[in-house]
This record gives structure tokens, C-alpha cells and sequence, in this order.
């Protein structure tokens, strides 16, 4: 990307609001009205973090760019192609042959199957009398990631991190108010009760946690620190398309934010540093990326930044260590938003997943990246076939026009006549129109291409096994022992794959969700008993479960809890045979029996070969084992039969 100069635009953007006054209450009675000598001072020092952070993010732009070209199988036409389209639509052009986009989706189905479980996010209690609580925490969680629908935000995180690099998620937490519909007693003149009517209250609909995903090309992290160590920086910050109307509901609904009226005065309310935009949204034929209208849609862009900061040092206040204040800047003048971040867990309330990182760099290489240059050859390799064959199918032809009537092969068609010119008649043809020999330079090109797809395989981690496909070829069939083989090898590259993630990404969108629903949660709600857990929680609190559901208060959750990880391995792909083996013998040994426990190898055995829910088809029967005298005894009292004969007599 070349060198952008935005000190001419910072400069000019310095809107007077000296005759312009709104009544606002800003927070700690700081004096946040635009032109103040403190708000001018916390824009140019956001504007300063944000200058510093794009000019890092924006050399990465264009390698951004053509992943997104190879990804949406996009590729710009020449005037000739264009010309060829033009005249039959059917004509193939060049295409980007769409072998990067196969192997992403491969990678994406197994991050999907691995993580992508019920419950995403498992918690398990500290101390003994922790154990309840950490329970409900898990179904409250789980709750608020069905309400929100987390699992396609993490399906977003995933994809940007297979595509650029890394991929950047906000957790945070979501109150949505709005009208109920309720039912009201319908009372006469005289107070007597004559029956219900509908009425309508405002209330909060929903709250609870949510995950949003910030765009690479929008993302602004400090550029001192590598991309997957974000808490250990100053500043972390992302660029947001919004509108005015939208600000202005939130700026009275929430109480938050501020100055959103000042934003009306200015002629322009787009930030500098959205000037470059992704090219992910051009379409075959068209001319552009995503277009804007500022003058229809109010559009407002604004930077959101977390800083850590010394109050005292920036006029917030005399605290003298280190704070995190959350900012928003629109327009690139007007702040709208200052105010410490007020959270628990005191992090930077982002999460990045960068699984292909080097343990340095800020922008790092994506898995996708790796494999462009391979792609290119690809593309190569079979546009230049397709062109070579559509230029020999039609008909290279050497014409003497003295005896052939050029114009009739002009306009030849399929069964077409041409005439021979009056010095030609009855000559015969064979010296008027000659076909050229034409050899296919390119017939190994395909050849080459599988090839290319073999290594860019290897290297991807998504062979056919993978894909769901098997060995193609050979003289032998394919063996047992070399798809096991060769499936193991492919599963324990993709299975560090996940593990990275679920450590980078998902442990810390684990450990923020359980934190904001132990200091934001306000109302009480019911979650299901069903699961893993509706032994635990029937013997703990049956008498209060209705209908496999029970009411958690925002106290039942103020415990002390671990997160459980996956692996990153997907269910059923650490199924071995050994462990059927040895089951089986376990079985037939009960001196085996009496040293491991049968029950506890058969669910892991189980788990391991892709249930799900094992506990839900186990006997709610307690059996109880007796010594080999009591039983004896107990048979020839006749309290008891063998279990053969107890069938044989239920049979007749």
C-alpha cells in the first residue's frame, strides 16, 4: 500500500463549535464539550493511537485484497474478454480457480465440529460448594449463546483467522429493552373484577452476554505488541460504521454516550482511515466494492478505543496508576463516549485467534496467504489451457481470397456454405481454404494442476481424507490400515489447529462471558435441567424443577469457577480400535473389573466415538454388588435367581 499523508486531513477537520451549545451532564463533571481544551487534548491523543495503528494495519491491505479476490473466485477481465462476453455470454473467461476456497472450507467444517458443541463453554467448580453454581453458570451461558447466536460469530472469527491472518471478537454484554404485552386486571366504576385486558409495559426483553466480531481491515491494535499478546498493549481500538438516528436512540436509552447532537453540525462525518475499503464485496463484472450515501443514510464513522491510561497524566482525574478508559471518537472530532471500563476481569475486552502466528509479528502470515503463490500457478495453469483451447476450436484458416469468397467465411456458422469466386468454378477446392495445424501446448497443463492441488493439500493440512475424499489411483486398493493411517496423520495437524484457537480465542471469550455475568446480571431466569448435569442439579434442587426447568438468581452464580477447554479434537476422531480390544478383555476378566472401572472406560470409549449425551441412557436403577457368600446365601433362600433363568421364566 503506498504512503498516506493524513496531516492535511486531521488538520482540516477542526469544526468551530463556539456558537453552538448543547445541555449536557458529562460524567465526574469532566468538561467534554467540543472545543474545550480537554476534549481537544483526548482527540488528538486517539487520533495518535489510531494514525499509529493504521499506518502498521494498512501494508497488509492489499495482500488482504488478493485473498479476498482468490476466496470470492473473482478475477478482473481485459477488453477482449469483455468484448467475448459481450457477444456470447456462454464463452468461458478467466476464472480464479477456486482450490483455496475448497481448502478453507475444510479447515472451517473441522474448527465447526470441534467447537461447535453443546455447551461451547463448560466451567466446573473451584471448591466442593462451588459445584452448583459453576452448573448454572454453564446453562446460563449457554442460554445467552443460543439468544445471541455466538456460534456464528465464532464461525466469523474462525474464517478471518484462516484468511487474513487473525481474527478479532468483542465480548460483550447486551440489554435489550423494549414493550411487553402483559395481562391487566379489567376492574369496573365500582372495583369489581370483570375480567382481564391486554396492557403493554416497557421492560428488558433480553440481557445477557454477546460476541461481536471486528472486520481485520477495521481492526486498530497496538503495534508495539504481537497481535496474539493484545492485553500486553496500551491501546486497542476498531473502526465502526454507524448511523446519526442510531447514536442519538442510544445516547437516550443508555446514558453512555453524549455530544451526539453536536454531530449535526458537520458537513462531513466519515473518518479518514475508512477511505480504503475491502474489496471482498466485488462481484464478477462489477465496478466497485460497497458504495455509501452518506446523504440518505446519516451515516456517522466513528473509533472505538480502550486505552490504558494514567488519569492524572490525561486530566480524567487524580489517580496516578494505570486505568483502562473506554473512548469513542466520531467523526474523527466529536467524542462521544469517556469513561473507565468498569469490568471485573480489567482486560481489554477483545479476544484474538491467530492460530498461524510466529510469536512475533502484529499482522501475521494467514494459512490461506501461504498457499496465494501456489494458487496464482493454479489459475495459470488452467486459464492458459482454457484460452489455448478456445483458440483451436475456432478454426485457424489459411484463405486465398481470389478463389474464395472471404466474406462467406467471415460469417460462416455451423453447416455454413461458402462460395467460390467465378476464377475458381470447377477447379475443385483443395488449394482455396486450408486449416492450420495447431499443436495444444498446454494438454499437460491440467496434468500439472493436479500436482499443484497434491502439495497445496500438504501444505493446508486438508488432504482427500480431509475433504471426504479417498485415494484415487494405484494398483491396490485402499487398505484399512493406510486410510486410518493417513486420517490419523491429517487429524493431529487440524487437531493443533483447534487447540491454538480454543487456547488464543475461545478460553478467554470463556473466562470474559462468565465475568460479565457475575457483575451485569440483574434478572432472574430459568434454564433447562436437561444434559449432563440433570442428575447433579435433580438431587440437588428437585423439588424445584418444573417441567425440566428451574429459576437462577443472580446470586446462585457469584462462585469461583475453572474453565474446561476442549482439545480441539472433534468427537469420534480419537476412536481406536485398542480400546475395543481392550474393553472386550476387560470384560471377560473380572479380576480386571475389580482394579478398573468398566463403567467409566465404556463412556469414554463412547464419548470418544462421537456420543454426545451418554448419561442420557443410563438406568436410573442402582445396582448394588455383594460378596460371593451373601449371594449364595441369599440364592438358596430364594430371594434371588440368575439372571438367565429370571429371562427364561418372564419368556413363558
Amino acid at each position: 500500500m503506498p504512503y498516506i499523508d493524513y496531516g492535511s486531513d486531521f488538520n482540516s477537520r477542526k469544526t468551530d463549535f463556539t456558537n453552538v451549545s448543547y445541555d449536557y451532564e458529562y460524567p465526574d463533571d469532566l468538561d467534554l464539550k467540543p472545543g474545550s481544551d480537554l476534549h481537544n487534548s483526548l482527540v488528538d491523543k486517539i487520533r495518535q493511537r489510531a494514525l499509529a495503528s493504521h499506518r502498521v494495519m494498512s501494508r497488509r491491505y492489499g495482500d488482504w485484497n488478493e485473498i479476498d479476490r482468490t476466496l470470492t473466485a473473482y478475477i478482473n477481465l481485459d477488453d477482449k474478454e469483455e468484448y467475448r462476453k459481450s457477444k456470447d455470454s456462454r464463452k468461458p473467461a478467466s476464472i480464479v480457480f477456486p482450490y483455496s476456497y475448497a481448502i478453507m472450507e475444510t479447515l472451517l467444517s473441522y474448527l465447526v465440529a470441534a467447537f461447535f458443541q453443546d455447551p461451547i463453554f463448560r466451567y466446573e467448580g473451584v471448591s466442593p460448594e462451588d459445584t452448583i453454581g459453576a452448573i448454572m453458570m454453564e446453562k446460563v451461558i449457554d442460554l445467552h449463546c443460543n439468544k445471541t447466536k455466538v456460534a456464528l460469530n465464532l464461525h466469523t472469527l474462525f474464517r478471518d483467522n484462516l484468511a487474513y491472518g487473525f481474527g478479532v471478537g468483542a465480548p460483550g454484554w447486551r440489554v435489550s429493552r423494549g414493550w411487553k404485552t402483559v395481562r391487566q386486571e379489567d376492574r369496573g366504576f365500582f372495583g369489581n373484577l370483570r375480567g382481564f385486558k391486554k396492557s403493554f409495559e416497557e421492560a428488558i426483553l433480553f440481557e445477557g452476554n454477546e460476541l461481536n466480531n471486528i472486520d481485520p481491515y477495521l481492526c486498530l491494535p497496538d503495534p508495539n505488541v504481537a497481535i496474539h499478546d493484545h492485553q500486553k498493549g496500551e491501546f486497542f481500538g476498531w473502526l465502526e460504521q454507524t448511523n446519526y438516528l442510531d447514536l442519538l436512540t442510544k445516547e437516550r436509552n443508555d446514558g453512555i454516550i453524549f455530544n451526539v447532537k453536536y454531530l449535526n453540525k458537520l458537513n462531513n462525518r466519515r473518518s479518514v482511515f475508512l477511505m480504503d475499503k475491502s474489496d471482498r464485496e466485488k462481484k464478477f463484472g462489477s465496478g466497485g466494492g460497497k458504495e455509501y450515501d452518506s446523504t440518505v443514510t446519516n451515516r456517522v464513522d466513528n473509533i472505538n478505543m480502550v486505552v490504558k491510561l494514567i488519569p492524572a497524566e490525561w486530566k480524567l482525574g487524580k489517580r496516578e496508576y494505570p486505568e483502562k478508559w473506554s473512548f469513542t471518537l466520531s467523526a474523527d472530532e466529536v467524542i462521544i463516549k469517556a469513561k473507565p471500563l468498569d469490568l471485573d476481569h480489567d482486560l481489554f475486552p477483545m479476544v484474538v485467534s491467530a492460530a498461524d502466528f510466529d510469536g512475533y509479528s502484529s499482522t501475521p502470515v494467514s494459512r490461506i496467504e501461504i498457499l496465494n503463490g501456489m494458487q496464482g500457478i493454479l489459475d495459470w495453469l488452467f486459464n492458459t489451457h482454457i484460452s489455448n483451447v478456445r483458440k483451436n476450436i475456432n478454426d485457424l484458416l489459411i484463405v486465398d481470397p481470389y478463389l474464395v469468397n472471404v466474406k462467406d467465411v467471415e460469417k460462416r456458422e455451423e453447416g455454413g456454405l461458402i462460395r467460390l469466386r467465378r476464377p475458381a468454378w470447377g477447379k475443385g477446392t483443395k488449394d482455396a481454404v486450408t486449416q492450420l495445424a495447431v499443436n495444444d501446448v498446454t494438454r499437460g497443463h491440467i496434468q500439472d494442476s493436479s500436482w499443484i492441488v497434491q502439495w497445496m493439500q500438504k501444505i493446508g493440512a486438508a488432504d482427500d481424507s480431509a475433504m471426504g475424499a479417498l485415494r484415487q489411483g494405484g494398483p491396490e486398493r485402499l487398505t484399512g490400515a493406510e486410510f486410518e493411517g493417513t486420517r490419523a496423520g491429517a487429524v493431529s495437524r487440524l487437531e493443533r489447529l483447534g487447540r491454538v484457537i480454543g487456547l488464543q480465542a475461545l478460553q478467554d471469550i470463556a473466562y470474559m462471558f462468565a465475568s460479565h455475568t457475575q457483575q451485569l446480571m440483574d434478572e432472574e431466569l430459568y434454564v433447562t435441567t436437561t444434559g449432563r448435569w440433570q442428575k447433579t442439579l435433580m438431587a440437588e434442587y428437585g423439588d424445584k424443577v418444573v417441567k425440566d426447568r428451574m429459576k437462577v438468581s443472580p446470586f446462585d452464580i457469584l462462585i469461583n469457577y475453572d474453565i474446561k477447554m476442549r482439545d480441539g479434537s472433534v468427537p469420534g476422531s480419537n476412536f481406536s480400535q485398542v480400546w475395543m480390544q481392550m474393553f472386550q478383555v476387560l470384560a471377560e476378566h473380572p479380576s480386571l473389573q475389580q482394579k478398573f472401572d468398566i463403567v467409566r472406560i465404556f463412556k469414554h470409549i463412547a464419548r470418544n466415538s462421537g456420543a454426545k449425551n451418554v448419561e442420557e441412557f443410563e438406568t436410573q436403577t442402582q445396582v448394588q454388588a455383594m460378596p460371593d457368600e451373601q449371594v449364595q446365601e441369599q440364592a438358596q433362600a430364594g430371594n434371588i435367581i440368575p439372571f438367565d433363568q429370571a429371562v427364561n421364566e418372564r419368556m413363558v
